[in-house]
This record gives C-alpha cells, sequence and structure tokens, in this order.
C-alpha cells in the first residue's frame, strides 16, 4: 500500500514527521509544500509555475498548496496511491474549520480523484507545545482502523487529537458529527486596520460534535462528503 503524506504547515513542520511515524512500515511518499501555508483553504495555482524540489527517492518539497501538492502526486510522482494522509496539523480543524483548512483541503482534494483520505489535526490548547511522539501513537491507532475502511467514493476522513497533560490515560477515539456553527467572529480594531482577535477556544460546542468531543479530551473522527 502506498501512501502520499502532504500537509500545510511546511514539509520541515514537526507534524509531518510524526505522520511519517505513525505510518512506519508502509510505502511512503511525502510530496508536502515548501512553505507554510496554514489557512489556505483548496486554493490551487494555475497561472505561475509551481517548483518541485525531489530531496529525495521519496520525499519532494512543492512550491504550491497542500492542493497543488495531492494534484501533483496524484498526476505525476505516483499514479498508485491507496490513500492521501495529511498533517499532523499543529491546530485543530473541527466543523467550519473544514473551509479554511489546507490540511483537510489536501484530502479533500484527493477524494475528488477518487483517492480516500485521512486528515489529522492536532487541538492545542492556548499556547501549549504539542507532544509529538504522544500524537504520533495515538495517530497509529486511529489509522490502523481507518486504512481498512476506506470511505465510500466521494467522503473522506477528518480526525481531531486532543490536547492532554503529560501522563493522562491515551484519548477514547469517537465517531461523531462535524459541528456546523460559525467561528468567533472578533476583531480589534486600530484606526483603519482590523486584527482577527476570535477566541478559539470559545466557540460553540454543541453536545455531540467534533468540537465538543475534541474539546472533551477524546479523538474525534468524522466522515466527510464532497
Amino acid at each position: 500500500m502506498t501512501l502520499i503524506l502532504t500537509n500545510d504547515d511546511g514539509i520541515d513542520a514537526p507534524g509531518i514527521r510524526a505522520l511519517q511515524k505513525a505510518v512506519a512500515g508502509y510505502k511512503v511518499i511525502v510530496a508536502a509544500p515548501r512553505d507554510h501555508l496554514s489557512g489556505c483553504g483548496h486554493q490551487v495555482t494555475t497561472t505561475q509555475a509551481i517548483h518541485v524540489h525531489r530531496r529525495t527517492e521519496n520525499e519532494y518539497a512543492i512550491a504550491g498548496t497542500p492542493a497543488d501538492c495531492t494534484r501533483i502526486a496524484l498526476t505525476y510522482i505516483c499514479q498508485d496511491v491507496k490513500f492521501v494522509l495529511s498533517g499532523i496539523n499543529a491546530g485543530g480543524n473541527m466543523g467550519a474549520d473544514v473551509y479554511i483548512s489546507g490540511t483537510v483541503a489536501a484530502v479533500r482534494e484527493a477524494a475528488f480523484q477518487g483517492i480516500p483520505g485521512v486528515a489529522v489535526s492536532h487541538y492545542r490548547k492556548g499556547k501549549r507545545n504539542v507532544d509529538w511522539d504522544t500524537a504520533a501513537r495515538w495517530t497509529a491507532k486511529v489509522l490502523a482502523d481507518l486504512l481498512d475502511r476506506p470511505p465510500e467514493p466521494g467522503t473522506f476522513w477528518n480526525v481531531n487529537l486532543p490536547h492532554l497533560l503529560p501522563g493522562d490515560p491515551d484519548p477514547e477515539v469517537v465517531f461523531c458529527e462535524p459541528s456546523t456553527q460559525p467561528l468567533p467572529v472578533n476583531y480589534r480594531i486600530e484606526g483603519d486596520n482590523f486584527y482577527y482577535a476570535g477566541e478559539y477556544a470559545q466557540r460553540d460546542r454543541a453536545p455531540g460534535t467534533d468540537v465538543d468531543v475534541c474539546f472533551s479530551g477524546k479523538i474525534a473522527v468524522t466522515l466527510l462528503r464532497l
């Protein structure tokens, strides 16, 4: 089974290395953005060149968006791919986030092309650091299940890991529905400049949604549709 690994935090981000660790034993090709592109959504590049740097036999740094990376990986780098995995993002991608997230866009693009995918993100409480070794272990557990049950055409998986304290027991995996509530909208205004000041942790968390599950300290797994 060949897996394409990508992200939106950039090819040198610790999250994609944790994702590699989570799928040790699989044949992997890393095709990830050269630069940090968090929050770029499903943007694609069509009016300028996309430089592709082959760093190693199985690793490509692509000067494009996450969706560009998926397109190039599936059409030119490897045409026998079984899954596209994106992440592990440093920050949650729940509910309305999936329309903004480049992490999620990478697997949505795969779904458009008929390839199953899993986006993995790690919710962060405040400015606390992520334990990437723990994130890799949790992700390996989730993927051991999801890679054995690819979603039906037109769907893809979205996984959000919680931010627990060191020494906490491993979180439960919960299959749930995505939140449909908006993100907090608030701006700090200085003259004619508006600075986004919405507090992520203050978003609506209707019981049973991915936001509520993840904020409650569990791994939220949702099945998203095109």
